[in-house]
């Protein structure tokens, strides 16, 4: 009877180890929801206003792991769909000393390394490709955020996201110091679970 007693007991402790053991959290794919994904750039104007435009049309993935602290961040921003609040503009940026958009159509980012301060990402290096031209940016997150989504009832990412370029480094700089050569890009983004 007392085998019996200790083989029940060890079999209920196997059983009660094996339940507490953590699950290992596998890399989980969003999808950048374009309807709330958002890049905006903001420049000096002749030292007159801070000028502020956006881009309309933004799709990409992030591949988060939150146990193993890692992200892949892949973005793509439609440059054709700039939007700075009047036509005439919106087809200046387009031109050749700009965006280019007749040739270069899109811009993207790509990560190559997530920075985590504890469970939180904070910022996330990588490659910014503007015009054909890749230079290295690191973009600081001002705010994420994971939860199940309200509405869709899946899981989500949202954050918001800053970095300082000069557009002269992308070969955009016409018209620089008096048009500031530092522009500030901001992006607010959610992103979807598939």
């Amino acid at each position: 009877m007392n085998a019996f007693r200790k083989l029940t007991a060890s079999l209920a402790l196997a059983a009660a180890a094996t339940i507490a053991l953590p699950v290992a959290a596998a890399p989980q794919t969003f999808v950048i929801d374009d309807t709330h994904t958002f890049p905006s750039f903001s420049y000096n104007h002749f030292g007159l206003s801070t000028q502020l435009s956006r881009f309309n049309n933004t799709s990409g993935t992030i591949v988060l792991d939150r146990e193993a602290k890692t992200a892949e961040v892949d973005i793509v921003i439609d440059t054709t769909s700039v939007n700075t609040g009047y036509d005439t503009f919106n087809e200046h940026i387009q031109g050749e000393d700009f965006l280019d958009t007749a040739n270069h159509p899109t811009a993207t980012f790509k990560s190559s390394r997530t920075v985590f301060d504890g469970d939180t990402p904070v910022a996330v290096e990588g490659e910014l490709t503007i015009k054909g031209i890749t230079q290295p940016v690191t973009l600081e997150l001002t705010h994420f955020n994971a939860m199940p989504h309200p509405m869709l009832q899946k899981d989500a990412i949202g954050a918001n996201a800053r970095v300082v370029i000069k557009r002269s480094d992308f070969g955009a700089g016409k018209f620089a110091p008096h048009v500031g050569d530092e522009v500030t890009i901001e992006i607010a983004v959610e992103a979807i679970a598939q």
